[in-house]
């Protein structure tokens, strides 16, 4: 297969056994993931979202390439260039730990995908921002002008009203960030199509949740020793 200068999809994927190695990297919109993935046919680079799942380390799987094409990024200094593989799907078997060595055959000044996608995006959509009027700001909500009035519910506690206005607003948060999974059940497959960054957020969350990724499911299950946060 050729690579070429723009993602072109294939006329129908192809599945190859190979070696996919992830390194965990530490930059400024937090931790991210990057691939390498060795194959009889060639070795590509890899950085499609739901490798942000994954904790580092080196799988053997057999794996479905989408398409092959060359990606040129800068980097301080001058400009990289290397070949992506997009994955369709993978079968991973087993896992090992990388060695020092390993771990350093990355390149240091790795670019966070989530940048590298948020630029393009700007390039994009690169307009001259209109002026906005600012937002009015909402009237505060006074129960009572007179503060010598109780406003609280009769029989309520302050404490446990706090509590559970605290609880509303943490359940509400993570409504709105698992979307059509929440409720979330004993068994999570994250949809790593939503963004980089929601995807992101999700991670943290189920393992605040005490979830746990079985890479060969590709799933998150609930740990039975841990109680939801």
């Amino acid at each position: 297969m050729v690579a070429t200068s723009a993602p072109t999809r294939s006329v129908l994927p192809i599945v190859v056994p190979g070696q996919l190695t992830l390194r965990t990297i530490r930059g400024r919109n937090g931790p991210f993931t990057v691939g390498r993935l060795t194959t009889p046919i060639g070795e590509f680079a890899v950085k499609d979202a739901e490798l942000e799942q994954y904790p580092e380390g080196k799988y053997d799987g057999d794996f479905v390439i989408r398409y092959i094409f060359a990606k040129t990024y800068p980097v301080a200094g001058g400009a990289r260039f290397e070949v992506r593989a997009n994955l369709d799907g993978m079968t991973l078997h087993g896992i090992d730990k990388l060695s020092r060595d390993e771990a350093r055959s990355f390149a240091t000044q790795e670019v966070d995908p989530l940048d590298e996608e948020q630029g393009s995006q700007s390039a994009a959509t690169l307009v001259k921002p209109s002026k906005a009027s600012k937002p009015a700001k909402p009237a505060p909500v006074r129960l009572s002008a007179d503060p010598l009035i109780d406003t609280t519910p009769f029989g309520a506690d302050a404490s446990s009203s706090a509590e559970t206005a605290a609880t509303c607003s943490v359940e509400e948060g993570d409504a709105a960030l698992f979307g059509i999974l929440w409720p979330l059940e004993d068994s999570v497959k994250l949809d790593s199509t939503i963004g980089r960054r929601t995807l992101r957020m999700q991670i943290a969350r189920l393992g605040e949740l005490g979830y746990a990724l079985d890479f060969k499911t590709q799933e998150w299950s609930r740990q039975a020793n841990q109680q939801p946060a």
